[in-house]
């Protein structure tokens, strides 16, 4: 049990035992730098139940500071983890004992899985949909935030007791991938990746932006001759041909379906490059060209159930006025499916595959906040009792200083080159400051790809997911602050005190009275399980980091502190060596739930 959970349940004795009442719950808090104590309740909320003839026997008013007083000499006598308290206003700040942090050491110290959850085998999965990109571009830059999201997210979960399932959903059909086919078919000579030496989803990407440039250029033509803008769009060869294209597509034309497969596949074969470079998997892989049509088949259901309703020119709607929302299209009068009757059949058919599934998390930007709204309402109102456990992981868009992004101009920031530009940027910060004595070129390689990657994420994932970024490459490859390269800094000072120890560190320790700085270093270490569960219960991967930054700051000033290896006191070396060794696995643990690699020297 750790202390909060210990001390609740005793300061439930101590209200009951002093004042003959009974409460819910204890508010806890870290004890402020500048007083004595490990951890603080706090008292105000007392005062509503604790204030009269009502609560005390002898109709006595008590202050909050009588109150932890009270509170407080109960817990000294009664409880062996308490030493000594002291009261401020409104708050008990409690000192734990020694002991009580020597033996939580002793019960973590060999446990590699300390902080997780365990499994169990009646609980429901949770699938976690993320990545979901169209196949006429290389994935960028938002692409990246929303993939390391998703990834972390579904591993936070795994590790607080869940079993999870990884998924995407590809748009790989539509007038998007119509465009780059036409535009390979006019301008591409017959080109492959092969051929241009590039990766597929490049190849497909640029002919993307060569079509954008061609219609442009057609609808000035057009413009020139006295047609209005909106005349020259809808009129432009070009455009008209896609359509036709993805009317061909629709009908099953053999050709364009043979393009289709060629180019999606180029596309695919580049994505598993940068998705492998990432560090970022999938169990699960859906397309919308085999889900469009899921959901028509609902909307009958739903119309027989009265949930839905035909208009009188054949479409069917849902009235949502009365939940504060509005009244949405499932069907439309010619019988084809919107986007959200696809939503709502892909999310049935993926309970159907996973049987085991009892949730879902939706990795998407937060410009579909109310589409979510809408599609979690509609399966609720189909009566799926999962459909009480879905959840929108919105997030806001990531800027560079220069601006947004535009793909069809290609002017977004391509992932590859930005995890290639993160690694230059760590070597050349990482030469700078002369960390590269006796390293190969093999390992200054494979190191500077480690510090890039785990910059560029950290960077990503200690922000709150509903935040929007404005990402600055140098800045998150800082080897001070809170920063991924600071604490994987950290991580590999711990390896070279383990490595230089002369000491069988496995060896009991006979510490029995802590410094100030190794208890400090404890408490942090104690939290470590309650911050996955509110990862996990959150979605937010920006707890975990935050946490081991706070976790290495308190690990660097307890080192700057104390002697480890120069100790004389066999014990205490013993104990400060296990100590780092301990700390260093679960920084390693934290940051693998983020994604990133630990480096053992930098």
């Amino acid at each position: 049990m750790t202390v909060s959970q210990i001390l609740s349940s005793q300061i439930e004795k101590a209200i009951k035992a002093i004042f003959e009442i009974t409460i819910d719950k204890i508010e806890f808090q870290l004890t402020r730098k500048e007083f004595e104590g490990d951890i603080t309740m706090v008292i105000f909320p007392l005062l509503k139940v604790i204030k009269g003839p009502e609560a005390m026997p002898n109709g006595a008013k008590l202050n909050p500071i009588e109150i932890g007083t009270k509170i407080g000499n109960y817990l000294v006598d009664n409880v062996e983890e308490v030493n000594r308290f002291n009261v401020v206003s409104g708050f008990l700040n409690i000192v734990i004992s020694d002991v009580y942090y020597l033996n939580f050491f002793n019960e973590i110290k060999n446990n590699y899985n300390f902080g997780f959850g365990k499994p169990s085998e009646n609980s429901n999965a949770v699938m976690v949909e993320y990545s979901s990109p169209n196949t006429n571009k290389p994935l960028h830059l938002g692409h990246v935030r929303n993939n390391l999201l998703g990834y972390s997210v579904a591993e936070i979960i795994k590790a607080s007791g869940k079993k999870v399932y990884k998924t995407q959903i590809i748009n790989d059909r539509g007038i998007h991938i119509c465009k780059s086919m036409l535009a390979w078919q006019k301008f591409g000579n017959g080109q492959t990746p092969e051929s241009a030496a590039l990766k597929g989803d490049k190849l497909v990407g640029n002919f993307y932006v060569k079509f954008d440039q061609e219609y442009k250029a057609q609808i000035n033509q057009l413009i020139a001759t006295g047609k209005t803008e909106d005349e020259a769009k809808k009129q432009a060869p070009i455009i008209i041909e896609a359509q036709q294209m993805l009317l061909d597509w629709e009908s099953g034309k053999p050709e364009i379906i043979q393009l289709w497969k060629m180019m999606n596949q180029w596309v695919y074969d580049g994505f598993a490059v940068t998705y492998q470079n990432l560090g970022v998997d999938f169990d699960s892989y859906y397309y919308e060209s085999n889900t469009y049509l899921l959901g028509k088949e609902v909307v009958q259901f739903g119309l027989e159930k009265g949930i839905f309703e035909k208009d009188p020119d054949g479409s069917v709607w849902i009235d949502l006025t009365d939940d504060g929302l509005d009244r949405k299209i499932v069907l439309r009068s010619d019988g084809t499916a919107v986007y959200m009757t696809q939503d709502i059949g892909t999310a049935i058919q993926r309970v159907k595959d996973f049987p085991d599934v009892g949730g879902m998390v939706y990795t998407v930007g937060n410009e579909q906040d109310y589409h979510f709204k809408v599609l979690f309402l509609i399966l609720k109102k189909l009566g799926f009792d999962w459909a009480e456990n879905l959840f929108h992981l919105s997030y806001g868009m990531v800027e560079l200083p220069s601006g947004k992004m535009k793909s069809r101009e290609g002017t977004v920031v391509d992932a590859d080159d930005l995890m290639e530009e993160m690694t230059v940027t760590a070597g050349k910060i990482a030469a700078e400051l002369g960390k590269l004595d006796g390293y190969s070129e093999q390992e200054k390689s494979k190191l500077f790809k480690m510090i890039g990657l785990g910059a560029l994420k950290y960077y990503i994932l200690k922000v709150d997911p509903k935040k929007q970024i404005l990402f600055n490459p140098e800045e998150s490859v800082d080897f001070a602050g809170n920063t991924g390269p600071f604490i994987q800094y950290t991580y590999a000072r711990i390896q070279s005190i383990l490595r230089k120890a002369d000491i069988d560190i496995v060896s009991p320790s006979a510490v029995e009275v802590l410094h100030p700085k190794e208890k400090e270093l404890l408490k942090q270490m104690e939290l470590f399980p309650e911050v996955i569960q509110n990862a996990a219960n959150n979605h937010s991967p920006a707890l975990i980091a935050n946490y081991t930054y706070e976790l290495v700051k308190e690990y660097n000033s307890f080192y700057q502190s104390v002697s480890i290896l120069g100790e004389e006191n066999i014990s205490k070396k013993i104990f400060r060596v296990q100590l780092s060794k301990k700390v260093g696995e679960i920084i390693k643990s934290a940051f693998k739930l983020l994604g990133i690699e630990m480096p053992e020297r930098m």
